[in-house]
């Protein structure tokens, strides 16, 4: 593709992007995905009018009436190499050229910024770390790298962003993720793109790009007045967690606190990273994975949290730094009403009570 011009190349793209052949590029990755798509379309036009002229051209220097008698022609090896050898070539460049894109866009950079995305039939529901909720819509800045972490709460489905040239399955009872980074202001196609019963054509909504300072203002106006991690430690504390996680001497579950992205010892003798799955899995499934020193006690929540409700215990537990905020929260779970928890920790903790 070097040999193409630069103004040739985005007049192009400008083209098909005007006659609706192809998506606007509103992401930094969409460029690249797409020069890659135009290199595999290139390869196999030439291919094609390679194949169609030696059709053609053989078609009439070896027809019946040419040569009515069949002659043994000798074969070349130089040519069998040659046919082998540069197809070969361009397959493997494509597939180095793939598999580069393919892990650039499911490695997210460190300072992501972490969005969780529920498919349902037949509704999106996004729900961002400030607490804010939406549904077939996400709304998201310019110049940040974005991370979606999907799951469904029914069957497959799949969130597509054709503008974004991003696509990934939302898989029943695991995590997937993607990011992406958008560069223009605007609104643009979400469809979900795994047929997914009935209704499957109408899961579709919007992506709303807006500038930082935008962005802001629809942050301010959307919030619901809990971030997930609040939404979490209430429920933490409603379905009574603190009474077993409470980094006492004598409790009956492993503390918490700084758990997220540790490596835990197993009763089964192995190891296990701590990360976002391990914690869906061990409220869902506590029996998989024993920590080592704690008898199998803990009951499974499976059925009784919905997936936003697991999203936001995972994610106070991700931000869980302190034995103080759950022992406050058992201290105070008794003042707040009926299947309530506490909802914000005190801005500041006894002197050693910080860290274990």
């Amino acid at each position: 593709m070097s040999h193409i011009s630069p103004v040739l190349w985005e007049f192009l793209v400008k083209w098909m992007t005007n006659f609706a052949l192809f998506p606007p590029e509103a992401s930094k990755i969409a460029p690249q995905m797409d020069a890659l798509y135009f290199f595999m379309v290139l390869v196999s036009l030439v291919g094609l009018t390679i194949v169609i002229l030696l059709v053609t051209t053989f078609s009439i220097l070896y027809s019946k009436g040419r040569h009515p008698v069949a002659v043994q022609i000798e074969g070349s090896t130089l040519l069998e190499a040659t046919w082998t050898i540069i197809p070969l070539g361009l397959f493997l460049v494509m597939f180095v050229w793939g598999a580069l894109l393919y892990f650039r866009v499911y490695t997210p950079p460190a300072n992501a910024m972490n969005i969780y995305v529920v498919g349902k039939q037949w509704m999106w529901k996004a729900e961002h770390p400030g607490g804010q909720h939406e549904i077939n819509s996400l709304h998201i800045p310019t110049g940040k790298p974005i991370q979606l972490t999907l799951i469904s709460q029914d069957v497959f489905h799949s969130f597509s962003i054709p503008a974004f040239r991003v696509k990934r399955e939302a898989i029943p009872g695991r995590y997937t993720s993607v990011w992406f980074e958008a560069t223009m202001p605007g609104t643009y196609h979400l469809f979900c793109t795994q047929y997914c019963g009935t209704n499957h054509s109408q899961m579709i909504g919007d992506i709303v790009v807006l500038t930082p300072e935008d962005y802001k203002k629809w942050l301010a106006g959307s919030t619901s007045g809990m971030s997930l991690a609040q939404n979490g430690e209430r429920l933490f504390a409603s379905l009574s967690c603190n009474a077993c996680h409470n980094a006492k001497p004598d409790a009956r579950g492993p503390s918490l606190a700084n758990v997220y992205g540790a490596k835990l010892a197993l009763a089964s003798g192995g190891t296990v990273l701590a990360d976002d799955a391990y914690l869906r899995e061990s409220i869902l499934n506590p029996s998989q994975h024993i920590t080592q020193g704690y008898a199998p006690i803990m009951p499974t929540y499976q059925g009784q949290v919905s997936e936003e409700g697991v999203i936001a215990l995972v994610e106070y537990i991700k931000n869980l730094n302190s034995n103080y905020r759950i022992e406050q929260t058992l201290n105070t779970t008794d003042l707040l009403p009926e299947g309530e928890g506490k909802t914000a920790a005190p801005k500041t903790a006894p002197q050693g009570m910080v860290k274990q």
